[in-house]
């Protein structure tokens, strides 16, 4: 089984997130061969050398889980843009580039988090060049614990503070096929906007497929894909999966 997730967020403040995603692994783990975490596994990440306890257990369990012999992929999110080798190499995890296609059973298909399709977010696109840009990577990297702590808490206050327009957060329609289109594919999931969906669109004369996943907040969700079918589904925190949507391949 394949299995991918995105925007959990995972922070102290929400054990009950955390204990959604241990009894996922531990309940699928005998039969998850691959899983794919697509950004935004943490709320927050000021790199490898800043880990705390708890990210140190969520390190620990995607390691049992690779121990096991399931293959575990990470791709940067947003929030958590700056985990690093060292992080993925103890958790037995690789990481993956943003966008990234791979092969679902002979289909090939876009892995992406979805930050970068919401181009008509000008002033967020903006902040995103500059934070991804190789020297400022490197100098967030080295700054003192305690800047970055600073850094951290002051662009999530400045994030949350923000209120825009539904269609501004959202993903650009357009940008959408022409990103399918360059990379040959007629699937893509992808997270980010917290709109969990499965949308059918006309590419030429194919029929394609955008998959969101949701974040983790009132409920977890999962896509799941075997050698027949996406299934993305909601499950609550404390019961089994509510609700579920599928299409064949």
């Amino acid at each position: 089984m394949i299995l991918l997730i995105s925007d959990l967020h995972l922070a102290e403040e929400r054990p009950d997130i955390t204990l959604a995603f241990l009894d996922l692994l531990y309940s699928r783990a005998h039969r998850i061969k691959v899983l794919y975490i697509l950004g935004d596994l943490f709320e927050v990440w000021i790199n490898d050398d800043g880990m705390t306890t708890f990210q140190h257990l969520i390190c620990a369990v995607l390691r049992k889980l690779s121990n096991s012999g399931a293959l575990v992929f990470i791709m940067h999110g947003n929030r958590d843009f700056l985990i690093g080798k060292t992080f993925c190499k103890a958790a037995g995890a690789t990481l993956l580039q943003d966008p990234t296609v791979v092969q679902f059973y002979g289909e090939p298909v876009l892995l992406m988090h979805g930050d970068s399709l919401c181009t008509r977010d000008i002033a967020y696109m903006k902040m995103r060049c500059i934070l991804r840009n190789p020297i400022t990577l490197y100098i967030l990297r080295h700054l003192p614990l305690c800047a970055r702590h600073k850094l951290a808490s002051k662009l999530r206050n400045a994030s949350r503070a923000k209120t825009k327009a539904n269609n501004i957060v959202d993903v650009t329609p357009e940008e959408v096929p022409l990103v399918m289109q360059h990379f040959g594919v007629r699937t893509m999931v992808h997270g980010h906007t917290h709109r969990p969906a499965i949308h059918e669109l006309q590419i030429g004369d194919q029929v394609a497929w955008r998959i969101v996943l949701g974040s983790w907040d009132q409920h977890g969700w999962a896509l799941q894909v075997d050698e027949h079918s996406f299934t993305l589904s909601s499950f609550n925190f404390v019961r089994p999966l509510l609700r579920q949507t599928s299409y064949h391949i």
